[in-house]
């Protein structure tokens, strides 16, 4: 039973083997780069864009262009300390404990639930990392041509 693998597998070594040998190899056209010809020169890194918004609480919460959207960061985020599994800074003003001394919003009830639906008294592990989620938003020019138009206040 094993004897027709072989030999199929033999067939096909040998098949690609003739193929292989009708055309031409790479190296007699010359191997040429999709960036262009000067594959030495070094990529330019983009210009670092600013984050729009300042110090959290001075700016209006950003409108949501779809349903079901998370609410984007209306203030800069780039003196936050890096979110790890011991801290996160977000929750200092968005949890249940702070958010009223705070003034901000109030992290949405979902974050405070298992995936089964159980309350938990604290955010679940899955919710932890809030940027990925939720973006700072920035003064940039779109990457491609976007004809986008976000739903209206009338159709939420």
């Amino acid at each position: 039973m094993k004897k027709p693998v072989i030999a199929g597998f033999s067939a096909a070594a040998l098949a690609l083997a003739g193929l292989t040998a009708t055309f031409p190899a790479a190296a007699d056209e010359g191997v040429r780069s999709l960036r262009g010809a000067d594959t030495a020169a070094e990529d330019q890194a983009p210009e670092q864009k600013v984050q729009l918004g300042k110090k959290p609480g001075l700016q209006k919460t950003v409108t949501r262009s779809f349903k079901q959207q998370p609410p984007l960061i209306p203030h800069a985020t780039d003196n936050f300390d890096e979110i790890t599994l011991e801290e996160n800074q977000c929750l200092s003003c968005h949890d249940e404990a702070n958010y009223k001394k705070k003034k901000s919003p109030l992290i949405g009830k979902s974050h405070m639930q298992l995936k089964d639906g159980k309350p938990t008294k604290t955010v679940d592990k899955t919710r932890h990392f809030c940027i990925q989620c939720h973006v700072p938003q920035f003064d940039a020019a779109p990457l491609v041509e976007n004809t986008f138009q976000p739903v209206s206040a009338k159709g939420r």
